[in-house]
């Protein structure tokens, strides 16, 4: 029988699939219920040491003779820093020391409580990372300890530290079986694959509901030509910040819900996904087989369903991808899936241009880029975070879109769209625009209070007097707050700014004045930067 907390019975499930079969157990009552799992685990060979630091040393060892990772499990309090001369040995030798400390409930620590200090992060110069598990969510447990186990044996063999609070009471053991856990496998040069494993071109080739989706991407660093028979064969979901150039309207289509469209295998590259729409629908795919391409080797499980991270160059991997496949018949389910998205896709892409607009952000923003798309010159387009990017991934085409999606912070939009420009001017002459919010600009106006800037930078500043994406927050509308102090109401304009820093100003207050300012705001010369400020009351 096992201990009867789930985060400890999830470390112990995780530790026999990623192939760690030796630890070394120091005795403690805060520990008892890790030790008594690795004891009961008949997959697990324990070896007890009373003192800590005897057992660390003791450990490597274990490493030394095996070439494998092998655990130290210490309780809480000092015994913890006790490991620290052994770990240091280790992290020079390049030999995987897995610590796995036992803790105090986080609530206790520095409150004069027995044994309680601050263990993450004690063991910091000489380990690839601390983790320290949380007792109540069963999906970021196992995704953290799936992160330290795959830093754990790759190649280079460094020491991780599991940290493992744990409420009492402690000695409860009343389940009957590890629970089967999903592992996470890290797929990397310097783990002995091929950059492109077998196993993700046999999900690909068996699955009957494939899906490739991609986030954001530098369209300076990724290219889609030659994937021709990868993009002919399987879905593709992208938004404007991936380095395609047309609308996919999928946001649209899952406005409805969707279930025959969930996918049994997802391929994830690139980094953010704007829509909080079809993350949900991702992350209902919980049978979904999903592969993320990415060059940091980071543990990013944006679905929460994330099996295999191929470490490399997406471009590189996705045209090898095409190419393996390419030999082979997409099965008839396949095909018909993604038929059905094809069809859903057009059908909304349709009613979108069929819809007529009021005077809106929404209709400034498509008719920009109807106009946009007549420029006969070099143009980088930027988009502000929050609505302005929204719209963007309805009606932004035929061109890449950049936006500060790392963090999706509103401040300093204008900053970098202001310093592209610079260079932009420099290097290719390329005209930059700048789609923004009030509250972005405002927040960012010192922007325009620079020296570097010229007659290239053109800004879409879309006035509506708070932000607007505050309205599309359901209850929000029952806080008297909501108004003035969350969506941050004001009567500001930019016309001033503009005169202060010598930015050409031109305003709209209507759809014929939009048409009129938009058509000024895309002439292919001036001496000073631009501004149209559409006002919507």
């Amino acid at each position: 029988m096992y201990s009867n907390k789930d985060h400890v019975n999830i470390l112990t499930a995780l530790l026999v699939e990623h192939g760690i079969c030796h630890a070394v157990v120091c005795p403690g009552s805060r520990n008892a219920p890790i030790v008594h799992n690795l004891n009961e685990c008949p997959d697990i060979n324990c070896y007890p040491v009373t003192d800590e630091r005897s057992a660390g040393f003791f450990a490597l060892g274990i490493a030394q003779a095996t070439d494998q990772p092998v655990v130290v499990c210490v309780t809480s309090g000092t015994a913890l820093l006790n490991l620290a001369p052994a770990v240091a040995e280790a992290h020079y030798q390049h030999q995987s020391l897995i610590i796995i400390s036992a803790d105090r409930p986080a609530r206790w620590i520095d409150q004069l409580d027995g044994q309680t200090l601050r263990q993450p992060g004690a063991l910091r110069p000489w380990v690839a990372g601390t983790f320290s598990l949380p007792e109540d969510d069963k999906w970021h447990s196992n995704r953290m300890v799936n992160e330290a186990l795959m830093k754990a044996t790759t190649d280079c063999r460094p020491c991780v530290h599991i940290n493992v609070p744990i409420s009492e009471p402690l000695f409860q053991f009343t389940v009957a079986t590890l629970p089967a856990e999903r592992m996470i496998r890290l797929y990397a040069p310097d783990s002995g694959y091929h950059a492109l494993p077998q196993a993700l071109i046999d999900d690909m080739l068996q699955a009957e509901r494939p899906l490739i989706v991609f986030g954001q991407l530098s369209p300076r660093r990724f290219h889609y030509e030659g994937m021709d028979y990868l993009f002919s064969h399987i879905i593709v979901l992208h938004e404007s910040l991936a380095p395609m150039t047309s609308v996919s309207h999928f946001d649209e289509v899952l406005e409805t819900p969707r279930p025959e469209l969930q996918p049994d295998v997802i391929l994830y590259v690139g980094d953010a996904i704007v829509s909080k729409r079809l993350k949900h629908f991702l992350r209902q795919a919980s049978d979904a087989r999903t592969w993320r391409i990415s060059l940091t080797g980071q543990v990013e499980d944006t679905f929460q369903n994330l099996n295999g991270l191929i470490v490399g160059d997406a471009e590189v991997l996705l045209q090898a991808l095409s190419d393996r496949l390419s030999n082979h018949t997409v099965n008839s389910s396949a095909a018909e899936y993604r038929r059905k998205w094809l069809h859903l896709l057009s059908e909304a892409r349709k009613l979108s241009e069929a819809t007529a607009l009021p005077f809106s952000e929404g209709a400034a923003v498509r008719e920009f880029e109807r106009q946009l798309q007549q420029a006969d010159y070099a143009f980088d387009v930027h988009y502000a975070n929050s609505m302005p990017i929204r719209l963007a991934n309805r009606y932004a085409q035929g061109h890449p879109v950049w936006c500060n999606r790392g963090v999706n912070g509103i401040e300093g939009s204008l900053s970098t769209a202001a310093g592209f420009s610079a260079v932009a001017r420099t290097l290719s002459s390329s005209m930059v625009f700048c789609v923004i919010g009030d509250l972005s600009f405002f927040y960012d106006q010192n922007a325009l209070w620079n020296q570097n800037l010229g007659g290239n930078f053109r800004i879409l500043l879309l006035n509506n007097g708070r932000g607007a994406i505050f309205d599309q927050l359901p209850g929000l509308e029952n806080s008297p707050a909501c108004h003035t102090f969350i969506a941050g109401a004001h009567a500001t304009t930019a016309e001033g700014i503009c005169r202060q820093n010598g930015v050409d100003y031109f305003r709209a207050e209507n759809a014929g004045q939009l048409q009129q300012g938009i058509a000024w705001l895309l002439v292919p010369h001036a001496v000073r930067p631009m501004l149209l400020e559409v006002i919507f009351s």
